[in-house]
């Protein structure tokens, strides 16, 4: 059962989410380069661009080329120390480092208004996992840095928060690790945010129900953890189960602390529910699963949200992980372009890093940004926003462009994924799948 791999997952990732840093001046920091190494200070800045920095205009340029200008700085406040590190560390973090890292290696984006490729230089700062510091941070990218572009810190509810300092300055905000289904009344309110996850409504939830109608499920039971990530997918999930005449036995709240799941899992047992979802984060997942084995509580069907993602949660808990589902999902069979993305992820990473619903939109994302830069020819705000409302993005998770500011939900690879033989499988209706679902899940293994 690998019981002590699972305890020290446990015990790493409750580290992360519940550590508070002292209060000390905003780290600033740029990420590795070709090139060049990954520094930070506090208080201060270091640039580094990929190779330097060329003076030759491509094609040769003309007499209307701007000059005096030799990169693209896009900037973003991160989470790189307190209770939110695990995001910068896990989820976005090494995605556009190694997004900027291939881009600059092959000389960075072509703006036609400057006659020549320009390199991406990053300028991160660390808010500690405070929204207050995450806020002020970025009026300084602004205000201050003058940095180009923008891209998001991490949580939803940090988004948000940010989204309104771009907003207020007319500057583009590329979603990070957020997204919910508030989103729809804020892209509203707000043109200038673009989203990069999928969630509840969009699509998740109905891409959920749709499977568990394919496989008779005839009750479903859920536990929610009492916020903002919980209180939607359970709301979702409650509203269209009542449209199918699947049973909901029961929603219970769950505290964001839980350690000891005995008498949730005691209810479950009770009311007896085909599946299971537990719709919170890994903090309160990884225990859930774990007090499962424990308490050898099977039901025909598991779903969690964030953790059973992650190539994390297979190997903590290795054959136990068999059949039990999560929101994602993409993996190396969905297509050449993700095999090929997979592969050089796990090269400088490692596999064990990887986050199989993540990591292909955010890089989607971000490539959506740097062509939507090279179709607009140009650095202003407003014509990159133009071609990301208009334009289509060639990316790995194949077309890609925006229905509201929110990536159109076909361009997803999958919804919703399984683990079957160590591989996060695909188990949407259609042509995404990469494999049919597991149903009902196999038995806990006894060793």
């Amino acid at each position: 059962m690998k019981l002590f791999a699972i305890l020290m997952m446990l015990a790493a990732m409750t580290i992360m989410f519940v550590a508070c840093g002292e209060e000390e001046e905003p780290a600033v920091t740029t990420a590795s380069t070709a090139g060049g190494g990954t520094e930070t200070t506090a208080g201060g800045s270091t640039e580094t661009t990929a190779g330097g920095s060329t003076e030759t205009t491509a094609g040769g340029g003309t007499e209307t080329t701007l000059g005096g200008k030799d990169t693209i700085v896009w900037g973003a406040a991160r989470s790189i120390s307190g209770g939110q590190s695990i995001f910068e560390e896990t989820a976005m973090g090494p995605i556009y480092k190694m997004y900027v890292d291939e881009i600059n290696a092959d000389g960075g984006l072509m703006v036609a208004e400057y006659g020549k490729k320009m390199p991406i230089e990053l300028k991160i700062y660390d808010d500690q996992s405070s929204i207050d510091t995450c806020t002020r941070l970025y009026e300084k990218l602004i205000v201050e840095d003058k940095v180009d572009f923008l891209f998001g810190p991490t949580s939803t509810a940090f988004l948000y928060a940010a989204a309104e300092v771009a907003k207020s300055h007319g500057y583009i905000m590329m979603a990070s690790e957020g997204g919910a289904t508030s989103l729809h009344e804020q892209v509203k309110e707000n043109p200038y945010i673009f989203g990069d996850l999928q969630f509840a409504d969009w699509n998740q939830v109905p891409v959920l129900i749709s499977v568990m109608q394919e496989l008779g499920v005839q009750s479903v039971g859920i536990f929610y953890i009492d916020d903002l990530h919980g209180m939607e997918y359970s709301g979702v999930a409650e509203e269209q189960l009542g449209a199918t005449g699947i049973e909901l036995k029961f929603k219970t709240a769950i505290p964001g602390d839980i350690k000891d799941w005995t008498n949730q899992i005691k209810q479950a047992e009770s009311a007896a529910p085909d599946a299971i979802c537990i719709f919170a984060y890994p903090d309160q997942n990884f225990p859930a699963i774990g007090s499962m084995i424990q308490l050898s509580y099977n039901p025909k069907m598991i779903v969690t949200g964030p953790g059973a993602c992650y190539q994390a949660f297979a190997d903590s808990f290795g054959p136990a992980a068999e059949g039990v589902m999560g929101f994602g999902a993409w993996n190396g069979k969905s297509t050449p372009e993700l095999a090929d993305f997979a592969a050089r992820f796990e090269a400088r990473y490692t596999k064990a890093a990887m986050d199989w619903w993540g990591g292909a939109p955010y890089y989607s994302t971000l490539q959506a940004l740097g062509q939507a830069i090279e179709k607009a020819g140009s650095l202003d705000q407003e014509k990159v926003l133009q071609a990301l409302n208009t334009e289509h993005f060639e990316t790995i998770s194949g077309d890609w462009y925006y229905d509201t500011q929110l990536p159109a939900v076909e361009c997803y690879p999958g919804m919703l994924g399984q683990w079957q033989n160590g591989v996060f499988e695909v188990i949407d209706p259609g042509d995404k799948r990469t494999a049919d679902p597991i149903f009902p899940k196999p038995a806990w293994p006894t060793e």
